[in-house]
């Protein structure tokens, strides 16, 4: 009987030893794992001297992305010393920044990157070269065909907007210009807004959702709508020139309307008008004319009631937030740390506003 006791104690002493060495083990693997994972995301960052951020173009030459470098380089001048961007050119071909992406990771001395994709359908091959590297990015702009490639590395995010958010807005721009000055924009009097779509890309999320909700905007209230042409100009004005010159020529006075997906694109088109006699300002006949990034350019044509009206993509909050959130991933920080974003749905996007901008 005293020797079965003996051997129950033994058994539990037996148990709570065991039990103790397991949690240790396992104390120690989370805090090794810990360890090595904050050494592989800041190793990089040295006391004293400046982050180092990878910001990898889809285009130099597109008149927002060219907005955004400029609003990244005045963060750099007002935090000397803190941060240094290195601009990359994609020249709308994956390949050529695919071979930038390559050639950062191989020499492995940037702390973060900024991604803006030529293709957005090569995000999941892209974010798997990245993550080997164990390296921070942030997809900005050309948002992914598919989220779940973010998702797959957990410090990945991307920034951008809600495109159908830039459609409905267009929509209203083009709703208010009817109900003010109906009369003159419905030229045949047949109650039907006919218009020419000018899109960015037959394949970009935000083309085509821009696309369905600017005209879906407008039928919603009733107005009834007629496309007579739909172009893709890849977002480039001479492209978007070329294009609709030959459109006015084919279809002359029938078109009431030009939506574009962007305002490089709407700024050709109204260079195309100009020289078929309309959008000249003053009492020459004008037709609605909108876009989407209300660039300067754009701005000024508006004020000039040349342009009807387009929608506010801000790049120096852009900037901001690609920096804000950029820092907090180098430091090993919850990504909106200190910040008023928020995620939506997904968990690893966040999406600043659009505004409506017309002349007052």
């Amino acid at each position: 009987m005293i020797q079965k006791i003996v051997e129950r104690i033994k058994m539990k002493i037996f148990k709570k030893v065991l039990t103790i060495i397991m949690f240790s083990i396992m104390m120690f693997t989370i805090i090794v794992s810990c360890k090595q994972n904050i050494i592989s995301t800041s190793v990089r960052v040295v006391e004293g001297k400046p982050i180092k951020v990878g910001v990898l173009l889809y285009r130099f030459d597109d008149a927002y992305i060219s907005l955004v470098h400029q609003s990244l380089e005045e963060i750099q001048k007002e935090n000397e010393g803190k941060v240094e961007f290195t601009f990359y050119d994609g020249k709308n071909d994956q390949s050529v920044q695919n071979e930038s992406i390559d050639t950062l990771l191989e020499k492995n001395d940037v702390d973060l990157l900024l991604l803006n994709l030529v293709e957005t359908n090569s995000t999941r091959l892209v974010i798997n070269k990245i993550k080997e590297r164990n390296i921070p990015v942030i997809l900005f702009n050309r948002e992914p065909v598919s989220i779940e490639a973010i998702k797959s590395y957990n410090k990945s995010y991307y920034i951008g907007t809600e495109a159908e958010e830039a459609g409905v807005l267009q929509g209203k721009v083009v709703i208010n210009a009817w109900n003010s000055n109906k009369a003159t924009i419905d030229k045949n009097k047949d109650n039907i807004l006919q218009y020419i779509m000018l899109m960015g890309e037959s394949d970009n999320l935000e083309a085509i959702t821009r696309t369905k909700y600017s005209i879906l905007t407008i039928n919603n209230v009733g107005i009834e709508t007629q496309q007579l042409a739909l172009k893709v100009c890849n977002w480039n004005e001479e492209e978007a020139k070329k294009i609709t010159k030959a459109l006015l020529s084919q279809l002359g006075n029938k078109v009431e309307a030009i939506i574009a997906n962007n305002d490089s694109m709407a700024i050709g088109a109204i260079e195309a008008l100009q020289e078929y006699g309309y959008n000249k300002g003053g009492k020459t006949p004008t037709i609605t004319v909108v876009g989407v990034d209300a660039i300067p350019e754009a701005q000024e044509l508006i004020k000039e009631g040349i342009m009807t009206g387009s929608v506010l993509q801000d790049s120096s909050a852009l900037a901001k937030a690609l920096y804000t959130v950029g820092v907090n991933l180098v430091y090993n920080r919850n990504p909106l740390y200190d910040t008023e974003y928020k995620f939506d749905d997904t968990g690893v996007a966040i999406r600043l506003p659009y505004k409506e901008y017309m002349n007052q």
